[in-house]
Order: C-alpha cells, then sequence, then structure tokens
C-alpha cells in the first residue's frame, strides 16, 4: 500500500519565494566563437569559447510546483551553442552571411563578452520565462581566470 501524506495547508501556497539552481555544481556548457571588435589585443581576433552558465531563479511555486522547468532555462542557453557572437556593425555579420552561414551568428548591441553575455541572458530569461519568477542571475565563466556575475 502506497504511503499517503497529507498536509492541512496547500505546500505550494504556503512556500512563499523558492530558488532553484541550473548549472551549480555541473554549470550548461556551451561552445562559442566571439570577437571583440574594439579591442586592441588578441580577443579582436575571432576566437572561441568552451563557457560554462550557471543560473539562479527565484520565484513562486507553479502548479507544477516548481519555480520553472529547466527545459525552458536550458533551452534559452542552448540557442547560443555552437554559434558566433558579434557586435552590431561587425563587418563579420556581412561575412557569415554572404557565405550562407548568417544563421550561425547572435548579433549582440554591444561587444559580446562574458558580462554582457550574462546580462543579455538574464533579459532573454526574464522575457520567456513565467510571471512567477522573480529574479533571474546569470553566471558566465569564459575560462577557468574569468567568471562573471
Amino acid at each position: 500500500m502506497p504511503q499517503r501524506i497529507s498536509q492541512s495547508a496547500d505546500p505550494v501556497a504556503a512556500a512563499g519565494e523558492r530558488e532553484l539552481v541550473v548549472g551549480g555544481d555541473r554549470p550548461i556548457r556551451i561552445s562559442a566563437g566571439h570577437r571583440l571588435m574594439h579591442h586592441d589585443g588578441k580577443c579582436s581576433r575571432p576566437h572561441g569559447h568552451n563557457y560554462e552558465v550557471t543560473v539562479r531563479l527565484s520565484g513562486e511555486l507553479t502548479e507544477e510546483g516548481w519555480v520553472v522547468d529547466k527545459g525552458e532555462v536550458t533551452n534559452v542557453i542552448d540557442e547560443w551553442d555552437h554559434r558566433f557572437l558579434v557586435e552590431d556593425g561587425d563587418p563579420l555579420v556581412e561575412a557569415f552571411e554572404a557565405s550562407g552561414d548568417g544563421n550561425a551568428l547572435v548579433v549582440l548591441d554591444h561587444p559580446p563578452t562574458a558580462e554582457v553575455m550574462a546580462t543579455v541572458l538574464e533579459s532573454r530569461l526574464t522575457d520567456r520565462l513565467p510571471d512567477t519568477v522573480s529574479d533571474v542571475r546569470v553566471t558566465v565563466r569564459e575560462t577557468s581566470e574569468l567568471c562573471t556575475r
């Protein structure tokens, strides 16, 4: 016979704000290329990284009993996997489009640094997640020495 646990109060309603961490101990990994068009150093040349992304979400529990479906979070991040990130106005946009690889680009309004990536991912997640999510924080680790929150 199954064990049944009943509570007098609705546990979902009583839960209040909860935090969900996606990619805590095992960050979400994506591979992407970029370049910093207005940089005087090596980063002005096209190159790539294996980025590690962690997302912290706060919010009320949904009727399904979670803050958000993890798949909704990873779907947004996966849109950048195996893509090339450039700043609007970069001549590489025309080059990629002329080669037939325009769909391999993610064009950002600002330089594609880890800091900008974290900010843009926060905004994209906020726009696409349910209204029950009250806070979104993204950490992007570009290398073992560079992490932005």
